[in-house]
């Protein structure tokens, strides 16, 4: 059969229309893997987490972005001197939640994308942890862990360790937290008296902020301090 002019051109748009469906396929096919590589790595491995106040300046101020490790440094594995990004309910908050279907997924959407934080997680920093006595304050104003003063390099300058009085003994697979902004901060001192006494438990963290991401001039790794 002779092959005419038009013929060979109706060939030739077929087959770019064709490499045309090709090539937005495997992009949109890179995109969803891409989406689900990040999800999975981000629901068991390694999550970004919004500051959304003061409560750990000057470490964190509101704004940063910091990476959390999920995969270790959690529960039991948690030392004192670790911040610790956590889930709230049952300590901090009530153990459901009161806001409707709607309002979590845009509080959840915005929380993955690093815009917002969430009205139910938090960081702060391991004090205490299990079959610690933490006392506030020993004589010369420092909190006494076991019997022993212990330095905080990491506190607001300016704060005292704690303005609040408070003699805690942590039981089995819970820890005390409190925010390095101390004057500012609503950490295990707030919920004294309430049902759990402000202890978190062991479970409920997500794991250890580790680095800095975000703003860009202020990268860099967390240092751990021993408690």
């Amino acid at each position: 059969m002779h092959e005419t002019p038009a013929s060979r051109r109706a060939v030739g748009e077929h087959t770019k229309r064709r490499s045309r469906r090709t090539g937005w396929r495997f992009v949109f096919s890179a995109i969803l893997v891409a989406a689900v590589i990040t999800g999975l790595v981000r629901a068991f491995l390694i999550d970004v987490y919004f500051i959304p106040s003061g409560s750990m300046e000057p470490l964190l101020t509101e704004g940063d972005r910091v990476l959390v490790n999920k995969l270790e440094d959690t529960g039991a594995d948690v030392r004192r001197g670790d911040v610790v990004v956590f889930d709230g309910r049952g300590s901090f908050d009530p153990i459901t939640d009161q806001r409707s279907l709607p309002q979590r997924v845009i509080a959840g959407a915005g929380q993955w994308l690093g815009l917002a934080g969430s009205d139910t997680v938090y960081i702060k920093r391991v004090v205490g942890v299990a079959g610690d006595h933490v006392v506030c304050c020993a004589e010369d104003g420092r909190l006494r862990v076991n019997g022993r003063a212990v330095d905080e390099p990491y506190v607001f300058p300016g704060d005292a360790p704690s303005e609040q009085a408070f003699d805690v003994v942590v039981p089995d697979g819970r820890v005390w937290l409190l925010g390095d902004h101390r004057s500012v901060s609503m950490d295990s001192r707030s919920l004294l008296g309430a049902p759990g006494g402000g202890l978190v438990p062991g479970e409920r963290i997500i794991g250890r902020a580790f680095q800095l991401v975000w703003p860009v001039d202020r990268f860099g790794p967390l240092e751990r301090h021993d408690g």
